[in-house]
């Protein structure tokens, strides 16, 4: 092994740890308490060394949310393709998306709430945001009538599980009626689908 693989190996090692190190400590106490400083004392790196691999909060917050897209792609296709027709895709999918941000509140915080530096929807996003939208749009399609654009129809779709997820979260909408409201999106969007 060359010392350049090694130091490479290294490094990404590193930016493992950092991002790890910032995920868990979200999810324990909220994005707030993520600053540099209690990054770099978390790892057990100075702050110098934390900043050779991020330029600061944001860009570590925006390497979360690549990982997450990447998570939740990964579990929206498990469960759409667990489902059998059109129906029970779409509601495969919504419940899966919704179970992701409840089980992981300030990851799903980084992806879809907090402002990160990351491109979405232009061809320069990160292949794992394109990845989930896909999965979400593999779900979508089959419903889309004819004359419908399938990145709208998935967008629109997408936007209403995030306002359900975020009001649910908030208190404003009772958790107790989630799985009739997200019968109603689906039966909305899937109308004469089997």
């Amino acid at each position: 092994m060359s010392i350049q693989t090694r130091r490479e190996r290294e490094r990404a090692e590193r930016e493992r740890l950092i991002v790890t190190a910032a995920r868990e400590l979200a999810e324990a106490e909220g994005w707030d308490a993520v600053t540099t400083r209690r990054l770099a004392a978390e790892i057990e790196y100075s702050q110098p060394v934390l900043y050779s691999h991020f330029k600061g909060k944001d860009a570590i917050m925006a390497a979360v949310a690549v990982e997450g897209c990447a998570e939740l792609a990964a579990e929206l296709r498990a469960a759409r393709e667990a489902s059998d027709g059109t129906r029970a895709g779409l509601a495969a999918v919504g419940e899966a998306y919704t179970a992701f941000a409840r089980r992981r509140p300030a990851l799903y915080d980084a992806m879809f709430t907090h402002a990160v530096p990351l491109p979405f929807a232009t061809p320069e996003a990160p292949a794992a945001l394109w990845d989930a939208f896909n999965e979400l749009s593999a779900a979508v399609e089959p419903a889309a009538a004819e004359g419908d654009d399938p990145g709208l129809l998935t967008e629109t779709y997408w936007a209403s599980l995030h306002g359900l997820v975020t009001l649910m979260r908030s208190g404003r909408l009772p958790e107790g009626a989630h799985d009739r409201r997200l019968e109603l999106l689906i039966g909305h969007f899937a109308a004469g689908a089997s």
